[in-house]
């Protein structure tokens, strides 16, 4: 596997870039698929948003600094992406952030290539009644496994407020599941 300083490096020199882009894309497009499919719950819209999340790494390539790994990096521009679409899918069906959140579980059921069973269902249920932030720790900690430090440089929040975002997380979701 390609090191990451060099496929920076390949990325932006105008000659090598297309094939380090390439490269790229394959690298992240399964982890990056995953990750938004968390968010989104719909196959066509993280497909839209995943197409929208590699145009703008290629496009803002050149401005990234080096400060945090490609990967956080791209996943903060995916994230962000998924966050602006969902709001935006909201206004267009004039609906609230949270109405939009629980009409896509009841569309999750439906889905094809869906492949949960109730107890899944119940927990997206459950997802969807914690605000944005708790939302976004809880699925990158408990879907993906990320580990803390990667998930604070993804959302760009201390260790500290991701770990009791967390817990409140847990502890909500522990709730709802014993109410029903």
């Amino acid at each position: 596997m390609e090191d990451e300083r060099l496929l920076i490096k390949r990325l932006t020199d105008k000659n090598t870039q297309n094939e380090a882009f390439r490269v790229l894309v394959s690298r992240y497009k399964k982890p990056l698929y995953k990750h938004l499919r968390t968010l989104l719950l719909d196959h066509e819209d993280t497909n839209d948003v995943l197409q929208n999340s590699f145009i703008k790494v290629f496009q803002n390539i050149d401005k990234f600094k080096g400060d945090s790994k490609l990967f956080s990096w791209i996943f903060r521009i995916a994230t962000n992406e998924a966050l602006t679409f969902l709001k935006q899918k909201a206004l267009k069906k004039q609906l609230s952030y949270d109405e939009l959140s629980e009409f896509l579980v009841e569309q999750l059921q439906e889905d094809d290539l869906y492949s949960g069973d109730e107890i899944q269902i119940l927990l997206q249920k459950a997802l969807v009644r914690l605000p944005e932030k708790q939302q976004l720790v809880f699925k990158m900690k408990y879907y993906e496994q990320l580990d803390y430090q990667t998930i604070s440089d993804i959302l760009e929040t201390s260790v500290g407020a991701l770990k009791a975002s967390y817990h409140h997380a847990v502890k909500k979701i522990e709730l709802f599941l014993k109410d029903h």
